[in-house]
């Protein structure tokens, strides 16, 4: 089974954790991409849909799904999104299509939280995957530096610009064994609007699709 087969399985399998007039919290990405294409058929019973980033929101409008924002809606029922790796902990690292601040934002106001990944995203330890860090402009060669002092390679991700007007940088070579730790120093460093990492508000089920179907887990 090829990755994009394995992205759609594990986008189906979270349909099952939608229920009649819940606030629903859709991610951004590729494999979130193929849940919004399957979500006409029961958006209609939904309360309300609220949209990670502006390529989210217009996918679901396209597909004919009413978006609302977050302010008219409180708190959500369900967040749905998928993650660039995933450990045991249910930390995740997300931002590689840089709505890293909405998709947090989201998250933390969602009761539940369900990260649908394939699994090439399942990892021992967090960092193989080059960690998103949304900076203010003024702030991106400060916040480099921060990094290069913990031994990480920052990339400034060009051409790009956040939904919020900001910009990513990409940090490589890291490995991130205190996810909690790293998540808390680095949100604390002037300039930085937040890191892709999410361990302060980690995942509450799993769904790995792989070749022999999907695999749950749900954090205790």
């Amino acid at each position: 089974m090829d990755q994009a087969a394995k992205k759609k399985q594990a986008a189906l399998a979270a349909l099952e954790f939608i229920r009649p007039g819940m606030s629903l919290g859709v991610g951004t990405g590729s494999t979130v991409n193929y849940l919004i294409d399957a979500l006409p058929p029961v958006a209609r019973s939904l309360a309300a849909v609220v949209a990670s980033s502006k390529a989210t929101e217009s996918r679901l409008e396209a597909n004919g799904i009413p978006v609302r924002a977050l302010d008219e809606v409180g708190d959500l029922d369900l967040y749905i999104d998928g993650a660039d790796e995933a450990n045991a902990q249910f930390h995740l690292v997300k931002g590689g299509g840089g709505a890293l601040t909405r998709e947090k934002v989201l998250a933390g106001a969602s009761r539940r939280f369900v990260c649908i990944i394939d699994d090439s995203k399942w990892v021992d330890v967090l960092g193989a995957f080059p960690l998103p860090v949304e900076v203010i402009p003024m702030a991106r060669s400060f916040v480099a530096r921060q990094f290069v002092k913990l031994g990480g390679r920052p990339v400034w991700r060009q051409d790009f610009v956040t939904d919020n007007g900001n910009q990513v940088i990409d940090v490589h070579g890291l490995r991130i064994t205190d996810p909690l730790d790293l998540e808390a120093r680095v949100n604390q460093w002037p300039g930085v609007v937040t890191v892709g990492l999410f361990a302060a508000r980690p995942a509450d089920v799993l769904l790995i699709a792989g070749g022999g179907g999907t695999r749950r887990l749900d954090r205790a």
